[in-house]
């Protein structure tokens, strides 16, 4: 599968521009939503979407729900003991106080821009439920106080805080599906997975936050090393990368032919070879997509040799589909981690149309190889040098590295005309 806007935005970024009235603290309440961004289940103002009960008696103060008490109360309407309340209690540390409203009203920030904060870091709207916590109200007024100091503008913030959330959402669940998956077999314990959930969690949550915290300060420091060797200001953001798109061959066949299980396995044993390979080489890992990964790197012989390694890791794992990789060279947008433009565009087009376990990049790729040495300029003059130091009446040529041999110049879709170049290491 190759996108044809490899650098869109994810599905369900919401409008920044949304707004949600704000509501009285006393407003009927409805059950919590579940939180797309995790179990807290914060989100917007009262949208007179049915919020109320079904007899009208909603009292508006959480009761039922967690409430303050921090108890594990009852379930819904069913009256079962409630677990889901209880890992939420440990997992953020603190009991359910506040409805929106009054979150937002104690953070000193308004009913529209809370709402704002809340759905950017993905979190559902729930009417005026008392679900909140300390922490919603302190989250609050960091992001309000970072704008009102002039840190940050109302956009960034908010930009900020999609970003976070977009990002820890997929993570948490990446962790919670990976935990839980060695749970599903019968335990020697007698016990349920329900009921290991819990100490598991206890356990894993304190060393997981350090770890969290670890990995972003490690990522960040090296993130701020590429922006402080930028040339000028307008080069933080347009930069000129290399850009890379691996691409499983027949994917969708294999939808069709392997169990849900064995098609989870093959996706995951891919995402993760690609990923230490990009990070091995100095590479970086823009997003998986399932069936294809998208990479970049500051220098095009490092994309030269991870598009390589690909190809040949792949090809000795008989497990695994045929591969195709298309790199473009060229000026980027970059923006919440994500890469964007007409070289994004070019990669995607390239990877579409190379042959099966191939390397296909542009005509810059291949002028950006030769000005650095990795490639010859050309393959005749290379051949005519080494020739020419055998009979020892010339210097020998570079020790190359990549082989480039141009292929047929064909229109693509939305580009106009380009010619590809099939890369390849050299003899």
């Amino acid at each position: 599968m190759t996108a044809d806007e490899p650098g869109a935005t994810p599905r369900g970024a919401d409008a920044e521009g949304e707004a949600v009235g704000e509501a009285p603290a006393g407003e009927p309440t409805g059950d919590p939503a579940r939180s797309d961004g995790g179990p807290e289940g914060a989100g917007g103002g009262s949208d007179g979407r049915g919020d109320a009960d079904d007899d009208g008696s909603g009292e508006g103060d959480g009761e039922g729900h967690g409430g303050e008490s921090g108890e594990s109360g009852e379930s819904g309407e069913n009256g079962e003991n409630n677990i889901a309340v209880k890992l939420e209690q440990l997992i953020l540390g603190a009991d359910r106080r506040y409805t929106p409203f009054q979150a937002a009203r104690s953070a000193g920030v308004s009913m529209d821009l809370a709402a704002r904060f809340w759905r950017a870091m993905g979190f559902a709207d729930i009417g005026q439920v008392k679900a909140l916590t300390e922490a919603d109200v302190l989250a609050l007024r960091r992001l309000a106080g970072l704008v009102e100091a002039g840190l940050l503008s109302e956009a960034m913030a908010v930009q900020v805080a999609r970003s976070t959330g977009q990002t820890t959402a997929r993570l948490a669940d990446w962790q919670i599906d990976s935990f839980l998956e060695g749970l599903t077999e019968p335990q020697d314990s007698g016990l349920t997975r329900t009921e290991i959930t819990y100490p598991l969690v206890e356990l894993l949550l304190p060393e997981l936050e350090e770890f969290l915290v670890y990995v972003w300060r490690r990522q960040l420091a090296a993130a701020t090393g590429r922006v402080v060797q930028a040339q000028d200001d307008v080069e933080m953001v347009d930069r000129r990368l290399a850009v890379g798109f691996a691409d499983l061959v027949g994917f969708t066949r294999l939808t069709r032919r392997l169990e849900e299980e064995e098609l989870g396995e093959l996706v995951e044993a891919f995402e993760t070879t690609a990923a230490d390979l990009v990070a091995a080489h100095g590479g970086r890992l823009i997003k998986t997509l399932g069936d294809e990964v998208l990479f970049s790197a500051d220098d095009a012989g490092i994309a030269a040799e991870i598009g390589l390694r690909l190809i040949e890791t792949m090809g000795h794992d008989e497990t695994m589909p045929e591969l195709r990789v298309g790199i473009a060279f060229g000026t980027v947008t970059t923006r919440m981690g994500d890469v964007f433009g007409t070289t994004v565009n070019l990669a995607s087009r390239l990877t579409s149309i190379a042959p099966k376990d191939t390397v296909l990049v542009d005509e810059a790729f291949a002028v950006e190889l030769g000005r650095t040495g990795d490639a010859p300029v050309s393959e005749a003059d290379a051949a005519a040098a080494e020739k020419a130091a055998q009979e020892g009446t010339g210097s020998p040529p570079p020790p190359y590295r990549f082989a480039l041999q141009p292929m047929w110049q064909r229109p693509v879709r939305g580009l106009g005309v380009v010619e590809p170049w099939m890369l390849t290491r050299r003899r």
